[in-house]
């Protein structure tokens, strides 16, 4: 079986990636399509559009995260496959037709789950190994993974498998990787992980995953406001498009939440990880 390390951009997949050795490395990549906030670095642009195959415009990522990816590689002296599925734009118009949140969670599935699939089914087309970035003390987010396993211990994913007769989509579920969490088994903590990539090349983001995440705490998205106003103003203008709903079932719009007033200096350090699930793929 075979062995592949998802890299996200942040730094304990890349300590995996760095410290566990594999035979692919992957990084999926969000892209939305507003030209506001495309980096200013043409050069950069047209290497993430030769990496991914395709134009790119922008990402509701951290821009840092492109150099992440860049630095990991020479750092690593190994490849890394960058994948990129339908824009963010595309999914919450043609897949959920509404904006996702915590009750319907299905961007990570199509902008990074489904992309890896098909660059594994391409690329591989058995079951692997895939090494997740969760460090001891997360042991409940590779509990919730595991639980989602088959008898085998392997994730499934569904995927169109041809047409009916009728042209409806014909579906099927497809065994494709077996998660382990090496710095859980090896009991690798944080301050391991920050310490050991102090004063590398490799340049990493505050956060890793889409800047606007609505799994993350309205302070910490007040933060993004000031942090990456283009893009959040991406995110503020995909409410306003009648019938989509909002990224905070049942909470506040992304533009009540670039006006709150902060009450006192906030650091990314005053925020706990996300423990959502997967999205770190």
């Amino acid at each position: 079986m075979k062995t592949v390390t998802s890299v996200s951009g942040g730094q304990s997949s890349a300590y995996i990636a760095a410290n566990y050795p594999s035979d692919f490395l992957v990084f999926a990549l969000v892209c939305i399509e507003d030209r506001n906030c495309t980096p200013k670095d043409q050069k950069l642009v047209q290497e993430v559009s030769d990496r991914i195959g395709r134009e790119f415009i922008a990402t509701a990522e951290d821009d840092t995260i492109l150099h992440t990816m860049l630095d990991l590689e020479q750092y690593l002296s190994q490849r890394i496959d960058w994948v990129a599925g339908e824009t963010f734009d595309y999914v919450t118009t043609h897949k959920g037709g509404w904006l996702p949140n915590k009750l319907h969670r299905y961007c990570t599935v199509e902008m990074k789950l489904r992309p890896m699939f098909h660059w594994w089914k391409d690329t591989i087309g058995e079951p692997v190994k895939m090494q997740i970035g969760f460090r001891s003390g997360e042991e409940r987010r590779a509990v919730k993974m595991q639980e989602r396993c088959n008898e085998d211990g392997l994730l499934e994913f569904k995927h169109v498998v041809g047409k009916h007769s009728n042209g409806n989509n014909k579906w099927a579920e497809a065994a494709w990787q077996k998660p382990v969490f090496p710095m859980v088994n090896d009991g690798i903590r944080r301050d391991q992980v920050v310490e050991f990539w102090r004063g590398s090349f490799v340049r990493f983001a505050p956060r890793n995953n889409c800047v606007g995440c609505f799994h993350r705490n309205p302070l910490l998205l007040r933060k993004m406001f000031e942090q990456h106003p283009e893009k959040m103003e991406w995110f503020a203008s995909r409410e306003r498009i009648e019938g989509k709903g909002q990224w905070i079932h049942g909470g506040s719009s992304y533009d009540k939440i670039s006006r709150h007033r902060l009450q006192h200096q906030l650091d990314f350090d005053d925020f706990s990880e996300c423990d959502s699930g997967h999205c770190g793929l």
